[in-house]
């Protein structure tokens, strides 16, 4: 599984003009999903997400979380993080995992980021989106399940 975190001052994304997610304070996610990736992958990027300490203490440093800062998250489904650009000029996206594959997993990702306590808004998954968001830092990170 394949994160990319951007930390947010605002974010959306829109589905045929109309906003399906919507937030303030928090991160923006793009979540790829590959092959192999199984539930405790989901668990484990999930539970590394929200611990992340990416938002400044009194002295400037990241010390605290997004449970400490009481942040939400937009997640988005991004199938091309598992694009392989090396052969050619068109991106082969053999690594990414078949949307009857895919969906529960990133479903099943957003429901641990719930139990934990974040607000989660989402785009739709498999739809055309527009995301929008204004990039606090900037901070931005790739999350990413261990090796297989």
């Amino acid at each position: 599984m394949r994160v990319i975190l951007q930390r947010s001052l605002e974010a959306k994304v829109e589905v045929d003009g109309a906003i399906t997610g919507q937030i303030n304070y928090g991160f923006v996610l793009l979540v790829g999903i590959t092959h192999e990736d199984t539930e405790a992958d989901a668990k484990y990027v999930a539970d590394k997400v929200v611990n992340l300490r990416l938002f400044e203490d009194e002295e400037g440093k990241m010390n605290h979380s997004i449970l400490e800062k009481g942040g939400s998250i937009l997640s988005v489904s991004q199938f091309t993080l598992y694009g392989d650009t090396k052969k050619g000029r068109r991106p082969s996206f053999s690594l990414a995992a078949k949307p009857d594959y895919a969906q529960p997993l990133y479903e099943m990702f957003n429901e641990e980021l719930r139990s934990n306590g974040v607000q989660v808004e989402t785009g739709v998954f498999g739809a055309m989106m527009n995301v929008s968001l204004v990039n606090d830092g900037p901070v931005t990170l790739i999350v990413e399940s261990p090796a297989k």
